[in-house]
């Protein structure tokens, strides 16, 4: 593991995140946790830390023991689903011991052995902390044992978040598919490869790490040491291209469900200029034509962070409900739908829905049932990457040496 992780440094860092994820980290050792009792073996902190330490090199980031139990949570619980073996050794040697106890008994039916006192011993220990043990079909799935163990260390991390940041970005990393860039492959031609540093600031983002130092931005406002500002510079050119990012993803997913559109069309309203992102140019439910606009919230502005901590969403639930504002003298033959977004990844309640019926529309098309998944992945690496690009334009430009 250790030569493996070390080689990890020759690859990028969307690459080495995966393959620790998938490959070089947990799942290495995961048939060794189910078959052997190891729940104790002081083995497991050594491995752990080199997993640890691999992140740490694959992504350039500094964690403390907060940053690295957070991360050893599943992606759908906020963390980037590297497994600490010492958590998942026990419920693993379990989940294998009670799946296999039926057909143990039929081999052994002619000769008697006694009760497994390790089996015992450790269902005792289990029980102690997380109260009565699975039974039935549960007994041998792992993921029964497991989930009480999950639930305790969110909890633990939850516990020790103080500041209202600290909460709006684990709740943020908690909510459905925040995290949906990082079950996507690199693909370059499907525009999912991330660069090193887009990783970086995307980790940091997720894990609450500090993402610079203190710096003036170029507008001459102070930025932070999580480059709060720079996600919010009105100078910032990114957000325009960001928006356009956006726009195009949708567009292209509307019409991969074999519906014609129209990008910013003019003479929607009467005596105005104003103009959605975009129509359709056919009806698209209950004899309306569709006609959406994007818009990105940063979820940890100053006018959003109260809201953004004690719920995650909160930040594109308000700018759906301004664009519905904006829009609500729409012709009556459009339906409109505000595809509202944070930089860190969640979706407003009507955008998840729209996409998920997005996502169902081009599967009937092509036959290809994961279109939600790919869909939302593009969304999410776009928003990670431009989060970096904001970042990056928040820096001075140097002056030109005068000699």
């Amino acid at each position: 593991m250790a030569r493996a992780a070390d080689r990890l440094g020759m690859l990028g860092s969307q690459d080495a995140l995966i393959l620790l994820r998938a490959s070089f980290g947990t799942p290495r050792v995961q048939h060794l946790l189910r078959c052997s009792p190891s729940s104790d073996h002081p083995g497991l902190g050594k491995f752990d830390e080199i997993q640890r330490d691999a992140l740490s090199k694959a992504t350039n980031a500094c964690l403390q023991d907060c940053h690295w139990n957070q991360a050893s949570l599943p992606l759908k619980m906020g963390g980037l689903g590297l497994r600490q073996v010492s958590t998942l050794a026990l419920p693993s040697y379990l989940a294998s011991s009670s799946g296999s106890a039926p057909l143990q008994e039929v081999i052994l039916e002619r000769c008697p052995c006694p009760d497994d006192d390790y089996v015992t011993q450790v269902s005792q220990v289990w029980c102690s902390r997380f109260g009565t043990r699975p039974t039935g079909a549960l007994a041998g799935k792992q993921s029964a044992w497991d989930l009480p163990v999950l639930e305790e260390l969110k909890n633990k991390i939850w516990d020790n978040l103080h500041t209202r940041r600290e909460k709006a970005v684990f709740l943020a990393a908690s909510a459905p598919h925040s995290g949906a860039w990082l079950s996507a492959l690199p693909l370059a031609t499907c525009g999912l490869r991330l660069d090193d540093e887009a990783v970086r600031v995307g980790v940091a983002l997720r894990l609450g790490l500090q993402l610079c130092i203190a710096h003036e931005c170029r507008c001459g406002t102070l930025v932070d040491v999580w480059g709060t500002h720079a996600m919010v510079c009105k100078h910032a050119s990114a957000r325009q291209s960001r928006h356009s990012a956006i726009n195009d993803i949708i567009a292209r997913a509307v019409s991969a469900t074999g519906v014609p559109i129209s990008k910013e069309p003019l003479g929607i309203f009467k005596d105005s200029l104003m103009r959605p992102d975009g129509i359709t140019l056919v009806p698209w439910s209950k004899g309306k034509n569709l006609a959406w606009d994007a818009t990105i919230a940063s979820s940890l502005a100053d006018s959003y962070i109260e809201a953004s901590s004690a719920r995650a969403g909160s930040a594109s639930e308000s700018a759906a409900n301004r664009k519905e504002s904006k829009y609500s003298g729409l012709l009556q033959e459009y339906i409109f739908q505000p595809v509202a977004l944070e930089s860190l990844g969640v979706a407003s309640s009507s955008t998840a829905l729209f996409l998920s019926d997005l996502g169902r529309r081009i599967s009937l098309v092509s036959g290809e049932s994961r279109e939600e998944l790919f869909l939302r992945q593009s969304l999410s690496v776009c928003l990670q990457r431009f989060n970096s690009i904001l970042l990056f334009q928040s820096f001075a430009e140097p002056t030109a040496d005068p000699d």
